[in-house]
């Protein structure tokens, strides 16, 4: 195989960061050069990621500099990002050439649709990286060719399930918020369809799918008109912390170890994990919930409560306020477990003390837990979390999902009853365990050298390479 050279264009968001600095890492094993590029504020997130002879960072400016404009609209500011990421994408583009350079594909993150407007100018292949499940390009794909009143419809109706080509039945809370009418993200859903007609009408796009073939397989193949090429899963290397190893971000950040010592001294699968990302977290009072239904449990747990921005009352409406860290009960949870404003995630759910994972269902956190073999209380708040829930509870069946009251509050009894039911023993606890462990060891098997994640990849580049 000739020498590929690659642009990788990264959304400023973490999510889609982690997923496409893991996709640079392959290609470079690969032996060709990558230039990575995403917005300056987002790149300093990455400190301690060093270029190299055929790693190339290259960022643009996403405004920061310019102040705050509380004024700009999520929309207004969109178009924004947009624009300036154009134009660093055909500068790119153009300095590549003047030096006698020419990229073989341009991969971006989905939602950045503009992006491959860019290489069809320049004549150049592209493909969408899809840091979400293939079942939830799916249920968009479904949404916007003939089945998007009968989603809608069931949305809100959440007793009558949806039967879509390929996918197991989908009741209202499994379906993505950006679909719901009225949510004020519903423009995210409009970048997104404006991506899936970009991939059907572009016999140069792929699209690249952050799932494995055994995770997916009949989700994979579903859509005749588009081929997805699973090439995930795409998460930091379990054996390492090289340069590869590594998440940039919050991986990265050199903070306290002290929670390693203390899940050392743990039994075996006992530790509760808590985490909601870097977004996701929760509102205090459902945070005075999730303390009431820990200590009712009596189990050791590891909870990381980050000092950030919090998701407003748990109504997936994506709303955010100041976090109030200190809870009512605080001198209680110290004796029985501990809190840490961050840690590694990879490294905790790999540590044999840990028995289950309370998460938010973002798509990094539920395939990392998947790539670890740990059991899962599926605790969504909103966008693609509620069908990351669905699948973990009702195909994968590798955890339970929590509800919430007619406040949306998930009450201290109902995580209680969540966590016996992974932790307690018995035959459900016994299945998700045993679900768990079969799933770990495909998800590891795809990831390595010639598993069918590098295999995929492999192939797809050939077929670039020879044109």
């Amino acid at each position: 195989m000739a020498n590929p050279n690659f642009l990788i264009v990264a959304f400023a968001g973490q999510s889609h960061i982690n997923p496409a600095f893991q996709l640079a890492g392959r290609l470079l094993r690969t032996g060709a050069s990558v230039t990575f590029t995403t917005t300056t504020t987002a790149h300093r997130s990455m400190s301690g990621i060093q270029a190299s002879d055929r790693l190339t960072f290259a960022t643009y400016s996403d405004g920061a500099e310019e102040g705050p404009k509380p004024s700009l609209k999520p929309e207004q500011h969109m178009e924004d990002s947009a624009r300036r990421c154009s134009e660093a994408v055909r500068q790119i583009i153009e300095a590549s050439r003047d030096k006698g350079e020419n990229f073989t594909c341009i991969f971006y993150t989905a939602v950045a649709s503009w992006v491959g407007e860019v290489a069809r100018c320049y004549d150049i292949p592209s493909g969408v990286l899809w840091i979400q499940p293939a079942t939830l390009f799916e249920i968009y794909y479904y949404y916007i060719n003939g089945y998007g009143d009968s989603i809608t419809n069931e949305s809100n109706d959440p007793s009558s399930p949806t039967q879509l080509p390929g996918l197991p039945p989908l009741t209202g809370r499994d379906v993505p918020t950006f679909l719901t009418p009225g949510s004020p993200f519903r423009f995210l859903f409009t970048l997104i369809e404006k991506e899936i007609q970009s991939l059907k009408g572009d016999r140069k796009a792929r699209l690249l799918v952050n799932t494995f073939d055994a995770l997916e397989s009949e989700q994979l193949n579903a859509i005749d008109e588009l081929k997805m090429v699973a090439v995930g899963p795409l998460l930091p290397s379990l054996e390492g912390r090289g340069s590869f190893g590594a998440s940039p971000g919050g991986d990265l950040f050199l903070g306290s170890r002290d929670y390693i010592e203390w899940l050392d001294t743990q039994p075996a699968a006992s530790v509760v994990y808590i985490s909601f990302g870097s977004i996701s977290a929760l509102s205090k009072p459902q945070k005075e919930e999730m303390a009431r239904g820990l200590l009712s449990t009596g189990r050791p747990f590891l909870w990381v409560i980050k000092k950030a921005l919090i998701m407003d009352g748990g109504d997936g409406d994506g709303k955010q306020e100041e976090s109030e860290d200190q809870l009512s009960c605080m001198e209680e949870l110290q004796k029985q477990g501990m809190i840490v404003p961050w840690c590694s995630q990879v490294e905790v759910l790999s540590h044999p003390s840990v028995g289950c994972f309370v998460t938010h269902c973002g798509w990094n956190s539920t395939l990392e837990s998947v790539v670890c073999g740990v059991p899962m209380v599926a605790f969504p708040l909103w966008a693609d979390q509620l069908t990351n829930a669905m699948l973990i509870q009702d195909v994968w069946k590798v955890g339970v999902r929590v509800s919430g009251n007619e406040r949306g509050v998930v009450e201290g009894e109902e995580l209680t009853r969540c966590l016996e039911m992974v932790l307690g023993g018995g035959e459900r606890s016994e299945g998700m365990r045993g679900n768990a462990k079969r799933l770990k060891e495909a998800a590891r098997e795809a990831g390595k050298e010639g598993g069918c994640a590098d295999k995929n990849l492999k192939a797809l580049l050939e077929e670039l390479v020879s044109g």
